[in-house]
């Protein structure tokens, strides 16, 4: 039996990645600031209370876990907040960089331990943040965090294949969330986690470091 530690699981796409890895009889361990309903409704193991950019919540969850080993690890929280050049809130650029981009690489690297040869990590980035598919600019937050998190993504690819560990750098759609307003051109939270857990099945050390849409396209940086 496999067992997935999936972050900001109460809600959304980490919900969905919840419920499809539950339903194909995977351990889950869920991970979030706070629970909600539809979340403790599924019988997996819940972790609360978390906050990923402190680092005494991250100690806090590394004890809490008590070694557990993780075949795959899904960096699947963060925050989007609307920041343009007319209205340019640095406060909200650098709350973004520590949710979106810091807090993936940081938690990584403290759940080490409990990966193997042959796990996985997952960071749940944006095609927002390819710099060669942007053709309508704003969204400073959320377009440079995401940068960031997919070059944390590639280093981490490097430097964790001699360990037998591979990494996705995923995009998960357009998705009916709470996120993007539940937006009527969306596809579903379950559409969406399907072609993201086929590419996590595809995912190797011969293709680490890949940037793909849930779909299976590869992006442009």
């Amino acid at each position: 039996m496999t067992t997935y530690l999936i972050t900001g699981a109460n809600r959304g796409i980490g919900l969905e990645y919840c419920r499809q890895l539950q339903q194909r009889g995977a351990t889950v361990i869920a991970v979030c600031r706070q629970s909600s309903a539809d979340l403790d409704g599924l019988g997996v193991t819940v972790l609360s209370g978390i906050d990923l950019t402190q680092d005494n919540a991250v100690a806090d969850l590394v004890h809490r876990l008590q070694g557990a080993p993780l075949d795959g690890l899904i960096n699947n929280a963060g925050i989007l907040e609307s920041v343009s050049l007319d209205h340019l809130h640095l406060d909200s650029i650098r709350r973004q960089f520590e949710v979106n981009a810091l807090a993936p690489l940081r938690l990584t690297q403290a759940l080490l331990p409990n990966l193997k040869a042959g796990s996985k990590v997952v960071l749940m980035t944006s095609r927002m943040g390819s710099i060669g598919d942007n053709t309508s600019g704003g969204s400073y937050g959320y377009r440079m965090s995401k940068v960031a998190l997919s070059m944390a993504g590639k280093s981490l690819a490097h430097d964790l294949k001699p360990r037998g560990i591979a990494v996705a750098i995923l995009h998960p759609g357009l998705v009916q969330t709470r996120m993007t307003g539940f937006t009527a051109n969306g596809i579903s939270p379950e559409v969406s986690v399907q072609g993201l857990l086929a590419r996590i099945d595809e995912l190797n050390l011969e293709n680490t470091g890949t940037f793909w849409h849930a779909q299976g396209e590869v992006l442009p940086w």
